[in-house]
């Protein structure tokens, strides 16, 4: 009797340690339980710790509340400025509802991961390629709010995402180093243009000090001397004043006026002095080798001579010496002497023509 009492209760407790191990369940801090008995969800979530369960009755979800980082595969897709660029992301969320996350979805993060690469398509395609290199932080925003609004009724949370990589094309990269060396070589000159408006300005300013004090501008020049003698080298330096320079132009100026005043009156005088040949339609000439005068009769009148001036005239100063001799030579001519050919002149050859 005594031993079928103590096999009963080793029975029993054996029995009560079986189930005891069946239902016991072990729940990790940054986990939470959800229990289904026969089916149907109940209200109550299991915290962390020990719990326990109708072994072949309840069946518990575990479901892990910590942040998952999940990566999003590159996207390839056209920017609304018709550039093709392949684009991956990562995305940062929890479970606020295990409840939810457990009801509501089959499995939330294959769902989540799905809705991220279709709204990071949808992103790429609403930016230009400019957006997706330098205003990534809106980017960012718009794609955390595309996807926090079906996960909600998920019972999960999206934490952050972020844009990691955005991969561009061969031409389109030298495309941009291209702009971008101009965009620079373009800042450079106008930096270069600035400084030398500013240097010009000084100068300026610099250069009314100096015509002011005199003294400044050889104050300088010693200046530069002493900075040419500091190195060593063999160039001798003999300097030389501006305003010298400038005397010596002035004094030319002067002697060239005075030089040419004298030549003009001593042109005019030669030609007031000039014999005036009197006007003879036909004048007989008397030949020197014996021959009939007939045959070299000739018009010595004044207007025959072509392109003559005015000998009285000022207009042509530097041809009047020439035409007053070859006045005289016709005046000769007219009293008997033979008529040589005109000299020529500065002008041109001229003469006196015969009929």
């Amino acid at each position: 009797m005594v031993e079928d009492l103590v096999i009963a209760a080793v029975v029993a407790g054996s029995a009560g340690a079986v189930y005891a191990m069946a239902a016991a369940r072990v729940i990790k801090q940054y986990e939470r339980g959800v229990v289904l008995r026969l089916g149907r969800l109940r209200e109550r979530i299991r915290q962390p710790g020990l719990t326990m369960i109708v072994p072949g009755v309840d069946r518990l979800r575990k479901v892990n509340m910590q942040i998952v980082t999940m990566p999003v595969p590159a996207q390839e897709g056209i920017t609304r400025d018709n550039v093709t660029v392949r684009v991956d992301a990562v995305v940062y969320f929890k479970v606020v509802d295990p409840a939810e996350a457990v009801i509501q979805v089959e499995d939330y993060r294959f769902a989540v991961s799905q809705m991220a690469q279709t709204s990071l398509r949808s992103i790429i395609g609403k930016s230009d390629l400019d957006d997706l290199l330098s205003n990534r932080e809106k980017l960012n925003q718009g794609l955390e709010l595309m996807l926090d609004s079906p996960a909600v009724g998920w019972g999960v949370h999206i934490d952050r995402v972020e844009i990691k990589d955005v991969s561009l094309p061969e031409t389109m990269k030298r495309s941009m180093s291209r702009q971008a060396e101009a965009e620079r070589e373009r800042r450079a000159r106008v930096i270069n243009a600035d400084a030398e408006l500013l240097a010009s300005k000084k100068l300026a300013e610099a250069a009314r000090t100096m015509a002011d004090q005199p003294s400044a501008l050889q104050l300088r020049l010693l200046q530069t001397i002493v900075a040419v003698a500091a190195e060593k080298n063999s160039t001798l330096v003999l300097p030389f004043p501006v305003e010298l320079l400038r005397f010596l132009e002035r004094a030319g100026h002067g002697e060239g006026e005075g030089e040419g005043g004298r030549g003009r009156d001593t042109a005019a005088g030669t030609a007031r002095g000039a014999p005036e040949v009197p006007p003879a339609e036909h004048i007989e000439l008397e030949p020197a080798d014996g021959k009939d005068a007939t045959d070299r009769t000739g018009t010595a009148d004044a207007a025959d001579v072509p392109n003559a001036p005015d000998a009285t005239d000022g207009t042509d100063e530097a041809a009047a010496p020439g035409w007053a001799e070859a006045l005289g030579r016709a005046g000769r001519s007219v009293a008997g002497l033979e008529l040589p050919d005109a000299p020529e002149s500065g002008t041109g050859r001229t003469g006196i023509g015969h009929p």
